[in-house]
């Protein structure tokens, strides 16, 4: 098997990461002639519940604060234990409980106990992620962390330092991950890797990186993905945007070192398209969003390895995407079209990117002796946190993109056969008669589905909700514009971080952006570092 296990750091991944499995559970097949495209061992494990029946459960361990769980409890129906726990603990004497108020279940999650038709969620109706949660957990998946709570006044969990100090008072007393990873770990036969998600603009960037240091100490040479997500900060005073910005930036240095791949996820300021409505201050249509791109350019490293021409792992993407072995960091984009099934009569797509027209990409097609750039994609939605370049005012306008190296990703095509160029191209790379290619393609006909728990946020031109399913394009690049984005992060914040700190991460910070500029000629290059 290839297993992928999954850390979930934090409210705000934990929104995105609930899409996801949410997501995994609607590729489930029961009838005897259907067969899923999707390798499922990949994300869940097999184990026998309390009553003896057969259980399948995702391979994750989730990290929230006290209250961040909602009505998610850590033993559920495929894992009750009888008998009141007071009983069997150690202490002699006489116990006292107090019973915090509970939580009310939410009509969704009543709907599924009961097996009837949920009720639509809305954004005021989802208070915590778990009130759309589809999938059951193992009892060791839940890890709270009663140290703060959700959304305190008296001690917001904001803080770079206030999750730092958490992991490592934990991890002295418990050794996280012997205690919370190892046991999945060990499940695992082969496995291709860990998926990080965390938020990294608030005190979960902290816990995250102290957590990578360890994970790089236990497994070295294993492949870590990292999605760092991100709040929107439109409308929030300076000093909440300064602390949030202060944070991504310790993050990036942070993590850049110790990840094999950084991908950041924020939604962008800029105008989205107008068949895509979501509400920016709703966490669960945010990650929604952010859950339908990592989920498709994810997809490939998930479907059954019969499809040998497409089915990918880990750590093969991130060969093809880190060329020169520094670029750690990584740019999302997508686009989003209906399925011709979906439209009008004569079956062609209205698309969605807001323009009536196929929401595919523009291709530059543009080459050059420093390394051809043929075929590689902007698409519509930039979910890479753009705006950061907005941070530097005297900023060059109008600079071209280099892209060092892409993954583009379409699924929900009809077509799936490599076109005659791609095959060439693979062929001639083979055998050592050109460089390697700047653009990796992967293709299914898997499309991304629309299920009951997902907010109806992508709409057709004539502004009727999409249902059932949506076709995706992803491209996740590595490309010059991380310089630029970090050099604008690192002249706002570097004044902001503590003197103790200030020269080591703003150091690294520098050597960030250098690292972009390896293997390019540019009369970008020349500029100076913002102090």
């Amino acid at each position: 098997m290839r297993e992928i296990i999954t850390l979930q750091l934090g409210q705000q991944s934990n929104y995105l990461a609930n899409h996801f499995w949410n997501t995994q559970e609607s590729y489930f097949t029961y009838g005897a002639d259907e067969e899923s495209p999707v390798d499922h061992d990949v994300h869940f494990r097999p184990g026998v519940g309390s009553d003896g029946t057969e259980t399948y459960m995702p391979r994750t361990v989730i990290y929230d604060l006290k209250g961040g769980f909602g009505t998610l409890r850590k033993i559920n129906a495929l894992y009750e234990i009888d008998g009141d726990a007071a009983a069997s603990s150690l202490w002699p004497g006489q116990a006292v409980v107090h019973r915090q108020q509970p939580i009310g279940t939410s009509a969704y999650q009543e709907s599924l106990d009961t097996g009837q038709a949920p009720p639509e969620l809305t954004t005021s109706s989802v208070r915590y992620w778990s009130d759309f949660n589809r999938v059951f957990f193992h009892p060791r998946s839940i890890v709270q962390l009663s140290e703060y709570e959700l959304n305190s006044t008296v001690m917001p969990f904001e803080k770079w330092h206030m999750g730092e100090e958490l992991f490592a008072s934990l991890d002295k007393e418990h050794d996280l991950l012997d205690r919370d990873l190892r046991p999945f770990v060990e499940e695992a036969d082969q496995m291709q890797g860990l998926q990080v998600m965390t938020g990294i603009d608030d005190a979960w960037g902290g816990f995250a990186a102290k957590y990578m240091e360890r994970l790089r100490d236990e497994y070295g040479k294993t492949p870590v993905w990292v999605f760092g997500v991100q709040e929107p900060v439109r409308g929030l005073p300076r000093e909440k945007r300064m602390i949030k910005l202060v944070n991504k930036a310790r993050a990036l240095a942070e993590l850049n070192s110790q990840a094999s791949l950084v991908v950041p996820l924020a939604l962008p300021e800029t105008p989205l398209p107008h068949t895509l409505r979501l509400d920016a201050s709703s966490r669960w249509h945010v990650s929604a969003l952010f859950a339908a791109a990592l989920e498709s350019v994810t997809l490939y490293t998930r479907l059954k390895t019969t499809d040998h021409v497409y089915s990918s792992n880990l750590g093969n993407m991130t060969d093809l995407l880190n060329v020169f072995g520094k670029q750690t960091i990584a740019n999302l984009e997508m686009s989003i079209s209906e399925l011709p099934h979906q439209n009008g009569a004569d079956g062609t797509s209205n698309g969605l990117n807001g323009r009536g027209e196929n929401a595919h990409s523009g291709v530059d097609e543009d080459g050059s002796e420093s390394g051809s750039q043929k075929g590689a994609a902007t698409l519509d939605i930039d979910l890479s946190s753009p705006q950061d370049l907005n941070l530097d005012p005297n900023r060059r306008r109008g600079r071209k993109r280099h892209v060092f190296s892409q993954v583009l990703a379409d699924r929900g095509s009809q077509n799936t056969e490599p076109t005659d160029e791609e095959l060439e191209m693979r062929e001639q790379s083979v055998q050592g008669l050109r460089r390697r290619p700047k653009v990796h393609n992967y293709r299914s006909r898997v499309a991304f589905p629309i299920i009951d728990s997902y907010p109806k946020i992508f709409h057709d031109a004539y502004g009727h909700p999409v249902k059932d399913h949506v076709s995706i394009r992803t491209a996740l690049s590595t490309d010059s514009t991380v310089t630029e984005k970090v050099k604008a992060l690192r002249s706002t914040v570097i004044r902001y971080i503590g003197v103790e700190d200030r020269e080591t991460i703003g150091n690294e910070l520098a050597e960030i952006a250098d690292s972009y500029k390896e293997g390019w000629s540019s009369d970008s290059d020349d500029d100076d570092d913002d102090e």
